[in-house]
């Protein structure tokens, strides 16, 4: 199936059926570029984005097929249910925050427990039409999670290269997929790289996230979601945790296709939350420069970037969506993660977290009766290490009532 592209960076258009991750042209460039002068410390260039082509699609009011907006056919649907996650509306949050109308896509329910299954299965789709048996991959833990999950439900071998420092929960995830994890002593951007020179030497699919373009295509269908579940309407703030940018870029190309196709009357207002210590993207945008930061360093691993791999694109979004930027604190990412739990029955791991936090740090600048998701990303139980930091055991008591009563007054004050 012939796909059209366009560069995010030049504006050339590319048709093809075969698989195509940067633009040719910008690559070339970049290359001769760098054998002059050396690395420009920019963001890297040449991300493609798909062209959508809105011919034949639902008229304004009627729910949409968020398949029908990709580009190829699913195929392997039936075997990796994806999507169709639920919105909650915790009342003791929404009275706490004084915001009627907010809700959270849970997309830590997808079958991994993380949003980037909507990628993994684009991508598995991909591999089927183009004939390829393996996929390759770098990852802090939930991306290759998300794809070892596809793979083993879809028929394919899955290559994860990881930073030998990620969540041990989200690598035994893997490796029980059956996935070939390869841990580097280095960080995610090294795995990345990493990755696709294995991909370049081997052949395969490669699903790397702000490289494969079909894995923006994939994650879109959570803003055509959200659009089915709120009435055929757009929201009027949503809130994205970022790290290398891509689940943004997405869920900006999800509802940028529905005002292409005349279903809604803008984009809205797109909030990214990244964490202090992993800032690149925000800091571009307050600081109006490309920063690309010398090491990311964040309770919230999932999140935690150095060079945005689609910072360029990332930016693009946030300017057309009218959006902001808000970075979050390490403590105020687990204090909003503790809060989910607590008060809304939403285990969350911190990434998803740090999105709650970015809307109680942001909620100032939003109208309380605007409809507002906060987008979450990933499953509490892919970080049980990062949970553990929140709570506290109490030692045994004897099984006699007196004692149960004794740990109770003493511990929770009952």
């Amino acid at each position: 199936m012939t796909i059209r592209y366009s560069c995010i960076s030049c504006g050339r258009e590319y048709r093809t059926d075969e698989a195509i991750y940067r633009c040719p042209s910008c690559e070339e460039a970049s290359e001769s570029a760098a054998a002059r002068v050396g690395p420009t410390g920019g963001f890297a260039k040449g991300a493609l984005v798909t062209i959508f082509d809105p011919k034949g699609k639902p008229r304004r009011g009627e729910p949409v097929n968020p398949l029908s907006f990709l580009p190829l056919p699913i195929a392997q649907m039936p075997a990796f249910p994806v999507g169709n996650t639920p919105l909650a509306r915790p009342p003791k949050l929404l009275q706490k925050a004084g915001f009627p109308n907010l809700c959270f896509k849970l997309d830590n329910l997808n079958p991994s427990g993380s949003l980037k299954d909507r990628a993994s299965i684009l991508v598995a789709s991909q591999a089927a039409l183009l004939g390829e048996k393996r996929v390759a991959l770098a990852s802090t833990g939930n991306a290759g999670a998300s794809m070892a999950c596809a793979g083993a439900a879809c028929g394919l071998e899955v290559v994860l290269f990881v930073p030998a420092s990620a969540p041990r929960a989200k690598l035994l995830q893997s490796l029980l997929f059956g996935a070939r994890v390869v841990p580097v002593s280095g960080t995610y951007d090294q795995a990345f790289s990493l990755s696709i020179e294995y991909t370049k030497a081997r052949g395969g699919i490669n699903r790397n996230t702000a490289y494969n373009p079909l894995t923006i295509e994939g994650k879109k269908t959570v803003s055509l979601e959200i659009y089915n579940q709120l009435g055929c309407e757009a929201p009027d703030c949503v809130y994205v945790p970022a790290g290398d940018g891509v689940i943004f870029a997405g869920v900006h190309k999800g509802f940028a296709d529905l005002v292409a196709a005349g279903l809604a009357p803008r984009v809205p207002t797109l909030v990214m939350v990244q964490a202090e210590g992993s800032n690149a993207i925000a800091r571009s945008f307050r600081e109006g420069r490309q920063v690309v930061l010398s090491r990311a360093s964040t309770y919230a691993d999932s999140i935690s970037v150095a060079s945005p791999a689609n910072g360029e694109m990332a930016l693009d979004c946030l300017r057309k969506s009218g959006g902001r930027a808000v970075e979050v604190s390490d403590r105020e990412i687990a204090a909003a993660q503790a809060e989910l739990a607590r008060e809304g029955g939403i285990f969350v791991e911190p990434s998803s977290a740090a999105a709650w936090a970015g809307f109680l740090k942001d909620r100032g600048n939003v109208d309380p009766q605007a409809r507002v998701v906060v987008l979450l990303t990933g499953t509490g139980f892919k970080d049980l290490a990062a949970a553990e930091t929140l709570v506290f055991l109490p030692a045994a008591c004897e099984p006699r009532l007196a004692s149960a009563l004794e740990t109770l007054e003493t511990v929770y004050g009952d």
